[in-house]
């Protein structure tokens, strides 16, 4: 199975819908260890944030700080990883996954599919829909990699408001994980037949910076 991880899948850029992002496009960097601060200050200052909201949502590293880094760690050494630049400011993170993800029930397991996770956009790029957009190049490119049918995302189970983004963007709900004690366990996918045709280039994909 390919994943593009090397970077000789050809996949076109991305483009957005006219108005969507503004000054674009950003490059688009697979992340390497190099990388690891970047991740941890967008995913801490997106945790502050939500702090101010109505949500318990990363209030604390689960299950510790620990394991969350090594997390992290693991996603960059298996090039799973991905953040946008402006120039060099980091706009946006988000990790793709095509591995099956344990979290899910057994019988979705059979799928082909993007399992996605710590999607995070800094709050000075915030309302442009650069989330939106990341989703969609994710899913467009496992589809276009590996034949994915569905992106999937396992959401914090108590951040209601989340649900409901997903669910604008076109998600639907598959219920809740059985995982015990997992604090993320609301399921969501998105058929990636569904994803909205390309407009004006949004993302150019770069090669990974040499260590």
């Amino acid at each position: 199975m390919s994943d593009g991880r090397s970077g000789k899948c050809q996949v076109p850029p991305l483009r957005a819908r006219c108005g969507s992002v503004g000054d674009l496009p950003l490059a688009l960097h697979i992340a390497t260890l190099r990388d690891n601060d970047v991740i941890i200050d967008l995913i801490d200052a997106a945790a502050d944030w939500l702090r101010t909201k109505n949500t318990d949502q990363w209030a604390q590293p689960w299950p510790s700080e620990e394991d969350r880094d090594h997390r992290i760690r693991q996603d960059l050494i298996a090039g799973k990883t991905w953040i946008a630049w402006e120039g060099g400011t980091p706009a946006a993170t988000i990790t793709a996954d095509p591995a099956k993800n344990p979290i899910w029930p057994a019988e979705a397991r059979c799928d082909l599919a993007v399992y996605v996770c710590r999607l995070v956009v800094s709050r000075a790029f915030s309302g442009r829909g650069l989330g939106a957009a990341l989703l969609d190049w994710a899913g467009l490119r496992a589809q276009q990699s590996y034949g994915a049918g569905w992106i999937r995302v396992d959401v914090w189970t108590t951040n209601t408001a989340l649900h409901a983004y997903y669910k604008r963007l076109g998600f639907e709900s598959c219920g809740f994980s059985g995982a015990s004690g997992y604090p993320s366990a609301a399921l969501f996918q998105k058929d990636t037949s569904r994803i909205r045709p390309p407009g004006q280039v949004l993302f150019r994909v770069q090669p990974a910076a040499d260590d």
